[in-house]
């Protein structure tokens, strides 16, 4: 069975810091770019960043650039999203997405809520 499981989302103050981490199994992890999105209420779902699991190539959104970095632990088939100086434009439920050759999976969402 396929699982994406999104944890350390949370409430924190402007400027605090989370980390996320997705959990992969069910499928070979190394084949897979790890993504993070978000999708704020009323707003459409964003891409935040990715990272290949295979080179280690990331990505990341203009508007997080500088403050988020992603990484993966490919051991433990893990990808973290480690988030800084976090702002209230930021809230939004994030969701971990892994994109293979033949497939793609979805994570639940972990909640971040950062108040001002």
């Amino acid at each position: 069975e396929v699982q994406l499981v999104e944890s350390g989302g949370g409430l924190v103050q402007a400027g605090g810091s989370l980390r996320l981490s997705c959990a992969a199994s069910g499928f070979t992890f190394d084949d897979y770019a790890i993504g993070w999105f978000r999708q704020a209420p009323g707003k459409e779902r964003e891409g935040v960043s990715c990272i290949s699991s295979s080179d280690g190539t990331t990505y990341y959104a203009d508007s997080v650039k500088g403050r988020f970095t992603i990484s993966s632990d490919n051991a433990k088939n893990t990808v973290y999203l480690q988030m800084n100086s976090l702002k209230p434009e930021d809230t939004a439920v994030y969701y971990c997405k892994a994109a293979g050759p033949y497939h793609v999976y979805w994570g639940q969402g972990t909640q971040v809520t950062v108040s001002s």
